[in-house]
């Protein structure tokens, strides 16, 4: 497999993160945190950073869908270059960035979810997570299928036992929520 990104594809990844970009400021999303710095990483699930920093416990999340794209573009679209899956991965996740900050999918958050203040991402954290998808999809592109597999379920068990949370419950809860899990998450 041609491991190579070509600087075109490239370039295109980084201009879909520039629309995207430009879309949500144009609907109103932050910049950055509204607190006035901007840090690497916050811990704090329910406090007034998450979702507005670099990274958080959902970082996780968004490197295992670039784990996933990458696997479900190679059995679907093999023979297309690597640089050009990634732009197509990097459109998927620009996309679904742009449908979770969403008011109507903001509000279903709140409602389905152990995310009771989610306010949206600040574009900082939305571009974010777009790079973290890039990174779990270059991981998955060196890394045999198995061992994808076993990265995917270790982050999946961190963030479990770490908030409580993951993209598994994310999904489960968004789709058909359950109250004993909204409970349990709950503390």
């Amino acid at each position: 497999m041609n491991a190579r990104i070509r600087p075109r594809h490239a370039a295109g990844a980084f201009g879909i993160v520039a629309l995207a970009a430009l879309i949500e400021w144009a609907r109103g999303r932050p910049p950055f945190c509204r607190c006035g710095h901007v840090r690497l990483w916050t811990g704090a699930v329910h406090g007034p950073e998450n979702s507005q920093q670099i990274a958080d416990w959902y970082s996780l999340s968004h490197i295992i869908h670039g784990l996933i794209f990458f696997w479900l573009l190679w059995w679907a679209a093999r023979r297309l270059p690597l640089g050009l899956r990634l732009v197509i991965a990097v459109t998927i996740e620009a996309a679904w960035e742009l449908i979770e900050n969403a008011p109507l999918v903001i509000e279903r958050y709140r409602a389905a979810t152990m995310a009771w203040g989610y306010s949206g991402d600040s574009i900082l954290n939305s571009m974010a997570d777009i790079g973290f998808m890039a990174l779990g999809f270059l991981i998955a592109a060196r890394l045999p299928w198995r061992a994808s597999l076993l990265l995917a379920l270790a982050l999946e068990l961190v963030a479990l036992v770490a908030i409580r949370d993951n993209l598994t419950l994310n999904i489960l809860m968004l789709v058909h929520p359950i109250d004993a899990i909204r409970v349990w998450q709950g503390g």
